[in-house]
């Protein structure tokens, strides 16, 4: 085999293997995309009056509340975390842990369709975002350093949480 034939070969397997990686890609957008369809919509004035400024400034705009500062963050209660916006319920106290962040951590969701997760880049750095499902709420953000049994820790916004206790 020639040199040339066998750099137009070499040419094309690399192009079709780059090919099938970003079609490989693609799907993968698609399918995490996929999950965060909000199934409560509503416009910007609607969040403004059911919400408080606060509550709307971390879930419709992305803030962040100061750490130790939050409601929940040094909350002990038995009960079911919910979406502030929509009533979705989101973790449970026995998720939850002391992660020593200032937020309230859980390391794991009430179940995997609750929360949609999106790549975060803004200030510089790269984290995974998380919202709600539901209603496509900013809660926080997800990290791979959570204890057992997921290894996770889902850093979340009180602001972006009601609590609701167990009844006995």
């Amino acid at each position: 085999m020639c040199c040339s034939t066998m750099r137009k070969l070499v040419s094309f397997s690399i192009a079709a293997v780059l090919s099938l990686a970003s079609c490989s890609q693609q799907k993968q957008n698609q399918s995490t995309s996929s999950k965060m369809i909000p199934q409560v919509i509503k416009t910007e004035e609607e969040w403004k009056s059911e919400l408080s400024p606060e509550q709307f400034r971390i879930l419709r705009e992305k803030g962040t509340e100061r750490a130790f500062t939050g409601e929940f963050w040094d909350h002990h209660d038995i009960g079911t975390y919910s979406c502030a916006a929509c009533g979705q319920e989101l973790f449970q106290s026995d998720s939850k842990f002391d992660s020593g962040c200032g937020w309230p951590s859980y390391f794991k969701a009430i179940n995997e369709l609750v929360i949609s997760e999106e790549k975060d880049t803004s200030y510089g750095m790269v984290r995974t975002e998380v919202m709600c499902s539901k209603c496509g709420g900013h809660l926080g953000h997800i990290f791979p350093d959570g204890p057992p049994p997921t290894g996770m820790r889902y850093c979340i916004n009180s602001g972006s949480l009601v609590f609701k206790p167990n009844t006995p």
